[in-house]
């Protein structure tokens, strides 16, 4: 892309106050269809965000190598099995966002990030977004998670967006705080102990900014490396909290732990 062709694609997302940026935790996939106080909040948390495009940092996709979707019309992938056909009904016709994708891969100037024209809206993100913005009416992207990456490189890679959030443009990290499906019961939202005193340190840390610490998470003992086996739906609250900026405040919502261990805490920094 030339300079001048750069710069008539940001002439769309000119500056504009500092969106929001989110991390959700989005647990069960059912959640796209069911009301419920979860998804009461993911609404709540929308009300009155108005953005351009909507950025998804979703745990869902992992890749070798940074890719950002560039498909005009992307596909609702339902990446999941075993769920009611009800479910797999379910359609996030939203716009794509390649003049935003290209942003963001100008934007990023350590790494780098390449193009994929495949790739749709897997269920962290359209189970989310169908119920923040049920309309499907704001242009959506997402960014892929390299599995070959440190949590200190997704990290820093997070730090190179925060610009995006001055053109309009909403972040979104969607996974989970905690995550270990093998010990999930699916019938019984009684925590684990583990999970109950790592949610409460993890919210801690956010609260006083201790970064360090929650990229270096497997230094935090069995609670940790309980709550977090695999990191891909740890990873995206990485990227939220990389875009924090000093005029930032902090707010959680879904403090809940569901099948036990599934932890849903989830915050908006605005």
């Amino acid at each position: 892309m030339n300079l001048q062709s750069f710069d008539s694609l940001a002439s769309g997302f000119a500056s504009t106050e500092r969106m929001p940026v989110l991390f959700v935790g989005h647990g069960n996939p059912m959640n796209a269809i069911l009301e419920n106080e979860t998804t009461a909040n993911w609404r709540k948390m929308a009300e009155g965000i108005q953005p351009k495009a909507i950025l998804c940092i979703s745990a869902h996709w992992q890749t070798r190598g940074t890719l950002v979707t560039m498909a005009p019309k992307p596909q609702t992938i339902h990446d999941f099995g075993g769920f009611p056909k009800e479910l797999f009904e379910v359609q996030y016709p939203a716009p794509g966002a390649p003049e935003a994708a290209h942003l963001l891969i100008q934007q990023v100037k350590t790494h780098t990030v390449e193009e994929d024209h495949e790739w749709g809206l897997d269920h962290g993100t359209w189970s989310v977004l169908v119920k923040m913005f049920p309309k499907a009416d704001v242009p959506v992207f997402q960014l892929s998670l390299d599995h070959h990456m440190s949590p200190a490189a997704h990290y820093a890679l997070g730090e190179e967006l925060k610009a995006l959030r001055h053109k309009g443009i909403l972040i979104v990290g969607s996974g989970n705080s905690i995550h270990n499906l093998r010990q999930a019961r699916w019938n019984s939202d009684q925590p684990y102990d583990w999970a109950l005193a790592f949610d409460s340190r993890i919210k801690s840390m956010i609260e006083n900014q201790d970064h360090q610490s929650l990229i270096h998470y497997a230094n935090l003992g069995t609670e940790a490396l309980l709550s977090i086996p695999t990191n891909e739906h740890y990873l995206p609250m990485l990227y939220t909290l990389a875009l924090r900026d000093a005029q930032d405040q902090l707010t959680f919502f879904n403090e809940t732990i569901e099948m036990s261990a599934i932890g849903m805490r989830s915050f908006v920094l605005a």
